[in-house]
């Protein structure tokens, strides 16, 4: 957690804003890390669709694979040196608009209490 305490202290330093999220790299996480970080503050999160951008698919396979996995409440993983993401992103925000969807930061689709979050990288309330 010590890397979590870092990392925030530094974008705090920089934007005057601490982070209350924290995506776990590589999306590796179990209950040991989702209660080391609540215990800083700071709500895990996860994704469920990833675009697997990071692979250089084409823009238009990165479109393809966000628009055909994306629905209500899913939180899509970009990466921000993804090379074809930039040309990608336009076409997948107008698809999603035309489809009803909102786009919301990714803090509105946390969960408020107890909850939990599976396999998939989706919350559920715990119990």
């Amino acid at each position: 957690m010590k890397n979590v305490n870092a990392a925030s202290d530094r974008i705090e330093t920089i934007t005057g804003v601490r982070p209350t999220l924290f995506r776990p790299p590589y999306g590796e996480y179990d209950d040991h890390v989702i209660k080391a970080v609540r215990s800083m503050g700071v709500e895990p999160i996860q994704w469920d669709v990833d675009s697997l951008d990071w692979k250089d698919l084409s823009a238009q396979d990165v479109y393809k694979r966000v628009t055909s996995k994306a629905a209500p409440g899913s939180i899509v993983l970009f990466h921000n040196a993804a090379k074809h993401t930039p040309e990608a992103l336009g076409d997948i925000i107008e698809f999603l608009l035309s489809e009803g969807y909102t786009i919301v930061p990714v803090s509105e689709l946390i969960l408020k209490g107890d909850y939990t979050i599976d396999h998939t990288g989706r919350q559920f309330p715990a119990g």
